[in-house]
């Protein structure tokens, strides 16, 4: 076949079926797999919501969270209050929308600590291998047999007192949700990465004389990230949910921290007079670990070739 018929069988591919001679990275089909999902619009959608109510609360009230009206303790839903007023008279709308940052605030922080310290560990306890792997693996084990919430119960008991203040309060919570968070992640890219090792890219890498460093930076990270981005972002939501309970049982978050784990815990002395204290909060944190949990859903399902 001549040079020209290639090149016009070519033009009419590329034509008919787009860029086909395009390649397309793992990154890029996702991305365009994630377009085509519902569930990826409404979660995204819905994060960015409580994205703006934790980054920009005035955008959403006016109100004060901390100013308590006494004599309209207890009040029910009405115009004044949107959400009505808890036990103290606090309008339980504004504590809800500034309640918001420090809840969010664990989840991303935790979230972040957690993939860091749990992908360093795998990708070395993978790329090491030996002995190395050995005793990291069975000190994963170690800390993967203690239950995270019992676990952060013990932490925040035996720091309690330490860290006050605002981001005191909020840096211990996440101290301890990541000391007992990180061994899943670490197991997940220890996988992965033994995954990506064989790959011919990798044994490239390594006879044309690159270091371990660049190796692990530019080959194995990269390609051993998909499954960890996906937890991770389930993970958030469920941190989210670890701190409202640690707020509840009153070892967590506790005031002057606005949160939606205090609120839930202020709501319990009334739950049977007064149900909405306690209705608006956890709807609120509800909503946004589900949409956390939809948005690890859709990725996982884009960075799944088999689901396309």
């Amino acid at each position: 076949m001549s040079e020209s018929a290639v090149q016009v069988e070519g033009a009419e591919a590329q034509a008919a079926g787009g860029d086909v001679g395009d390649a397309r990275s793992l990154g890029a089909d996702a991305w365009r797999s994630l377009r085509k999902s519902p569930f990826f619009w409404v979660s995204a959608v819905l994060i960015l919501i409580f994205l703006l109510m934790a980054i920009w609360p005035s955008l959403f009230t006016s109100t004060d969270p901390t100013k308590a009206v006494l004599k309209e303790a207890r009040s029910r839903p009405s115009d004044a209050a949107w959400f009505g007023r808890d036990i103290q008279g606090y309008d339980i709308y504004a504590r809800v929308i500034y309640g918001a940052r420090a809840s969010i605030l664990v989840g991303v922080l935790t979230t972040v600590f957690t993939v860091l310290l749990g992908g360093a560990i795998g990708t070395l306890a993978a790329y090491a291998g030996g002995w190395v792997d050995s005793l990291v693996s069975r000190i994963t084990d170690i800390f993967f047999a203690i239950p995270l919430l019992l676990g952060a119960i013990l932490f925040m008991a035996a720091l309690s007192g330490t860290m006050t203040g605002y981001f005191g309060v909020i840096f211990k919570v996440v101290m301890a949700l990541t000391l007992l968070g990180w061994p899943s992640l670490a197991r997940l890219m220890r996988s992965s990465v033994l995954q990506v090792l064989p790959n011919d890219y990798v044994q490239a890498a390594r006879a044309l004389g690159a270091s371990p460093w660049r190796i692990i930076r530019s080959h194995i990270i990269p390609n051993a990230m998909g499954p960890m981005i996906v937890v991770s972002t389930i993970n958030l939501g469920a941190y989210i949910a670890a701190e409202a309970t640690l707020s509840f049982l009153g070892i967590g978050l506790t005031p002057p921290v606005i949160s939606w784990g205090v609120s839930i815990n202020d709501a319990i002395v009334g739950l049977r007079t007064t149900p909405h204290m306690l209705l608006f909060p956890s709807l609120f944190l509800s909503i946004t670990v589900l949409a956390f949990i939809m948005l690890g859903d859709a990725i996982r399902d884009a960075f799944d070739p088999k689901s396309r």
